[in-house]
């Protein structure tokens, strides 16, 4: 029998959620344009004024925006409130400088806590659980987004942030955790660790995981819930719109449910930015009808997916997407991070390198690892190992300092990367021959 946090909602007929979300979009708009300069100008380049705009059937209408005129409008540009009525910022990390920041009103967190509420629930949480979140806290929205939620439905929640497996598993064993939420690869390597302990998946008290921030596999999935003893779900979010819980799975595990009654979801072809019909695939286009301090229209994820609004054994009406497929542009989710070549191809130019590198990222033990060769400069190039340690210590400080996540950086000879038509191969995933969508 399914639960839920909020059931008149998300258990609403269809027609019920496009009316409301036609209602809700026009309001929208309107408050958009009259107190957002750049999206104000934005429309007023395309020819479409507010009251253009009478339903869904005329949100393709609207602009769209992406993580360009976010950074274009750092930081202040697509603010629609006073900064005396914003409480909280989160932000992305960010390219050449520049970062996404995310800005929130009480109401605006508040409605998050519901959407990760209603996460927890779908994953059989209540207010008897002891939700254990493992995501990190910061200006990173995992932690922050799961915390609130976890509040929100009144279970007892460990703040433990990210690392420290030790004392994870410590609390976990002594509080009685029952439900984890990190990154996917972050919990296999708490499956692994409570192993070599000598843990067997019985001895803990975890019956579910929520799981987000980056690509994982079925497979990964399947050998998650095997060493924990627990069922595995997806959730989906990104900074831009609120975090995590945006979508989340149900106990069907078939694809994710977007909280439909403060997004709306369309899929785009990414060249022609032409409006596809429900179960074509395409990017993922989002926007925010009940936003106050950051409310974007029509933002392009870059997210590759499928939505589909067959009927769900849970019950749930909202439309589900699907795994995200790939990416529509060059971004790569490492460890949970948004990470693009530019980010280290600027912070190169900024240590006096020239930008010749190659990224090779992988996964060893569910982990990601992010190795980046840098060819030096004939005049610099030392065959001595101290002098090269030392170059090679302070780029990777400074690559960890832009990126968020340590990097493992090595010093190559002049030319030494191997060109493709006199052009290098800037990243080489590796993760792609385990199956996993990058």
């Amino acid at each position: 029998m399914s639960n839920y946090f909020q059931k008149e909602i998300e258990t609403m007929p269809v027609e019920q959620i496009k009316e409301m979300q036609s209602e809700k979009l026009v309001k929208q708009v309107k408050y958009v344009y009259d107190n957002v300069k750049y999206y104000r100008d934005l429309m007023d380049k395309k020819g479409v004024k507010p009251e253009d705009i009478k339903g869904l059937e005329d949100l393709h209408k609207l602009p769209l925006i992406s993580k360009n005129d976010l950074r274009e409008a750092y930081p202040y540009g697509l603010l629609a409130k006073d900064l005396k009525d914003c409480v909280r910022i989160h932000s992305t990390s960010g390219t050449t400088g520049k970062r996404v920041v995310a800005f929130y009103t009480q109401h605006d967190i508040d409605l998050w806590d519901d959407c990760c509420a209603r996460a927890i629930v779908a994953a059989g949480g209540s207010d008897e659980d002891v939700c254990h979140i493992a995501y990190g806290f910061g200006l990173f929205t995992g932690g922050a987004g799961l915390n609130g939620g976890s509040h929100k439905l009144g279970c007892l929640t460990l703040p433990m942030s990210s690392g420290n497996t030790d004392r994870q598993i410590q609390f976990m064993m002594d509080l009685k955790s029952t439900i984890l939420c990190c990154t996917p690869s972050y919990a296999a390597y708490i499956g692994e660790t409570l192993k070599e302990k000598g843990y067997k998946p019985e001895d803990n008290h975890l019956k579910a995981g929520i799981f987000g921030a980056e690509a994982w596999t079925e497979e990964m999935r399947k050998d998650i819930e095997k060493n924990l003893g627990i069922k595995a779900y997806d959730i989906y979010g990104l900074t831009e719109t609120s975090g995590p819980g945006v979508a989340f799975e149900c106990e069907e595990q078939t694809g994710m449910h977007i909280n439909e009654d403060h997004f709306i979801a369309e899929i785009i072809d990414p060249d022609t930015e032409e409006v596809l019909p429900l179960g074509s695939k395409g990017e993922l286009v989002f926007t925010a009808i009940d936003k106050e301090a950051f409310p974007l229209l029509r933002y392009r994820t870059r997210d590759i997916c499928v939505l589909s609004r067959e009927k769900c054994s849970c019950g749930r009406t909202f439309v589900k997407m699907c795994k995200p497929m790939g990416r529509s542009d060059d971004m790569m989710i490492i460890k949970g991070v948004n990470v693009f070549p530019s980010q280290i191809e600027a912070v190169l130019l900024n240590e006096g390198y020239a930008p010749n590198y190659q990224i090779v990222v992988d996964r060893v033990n569910n982990s990601d690892t992010l190795d980046v060769y840098v060819e030096m400069h004939e005049s610099d190039f030392s065959d001595k190992v101290k002098d090269m340690t030392k170059k090679e210590k302070s780029l990777q400080g400074a690559i960890k300092t832009m990126l968020g996540i340590n990097p493992k950086v090595h010093l190559v000879a002049p030319k030494s990367i191997q060109r493709s038509e006199g052009k290098a191969v800037r990243v080489i995933d590796k993760r792609r021959r385990l199956g996993i969508n990058v």
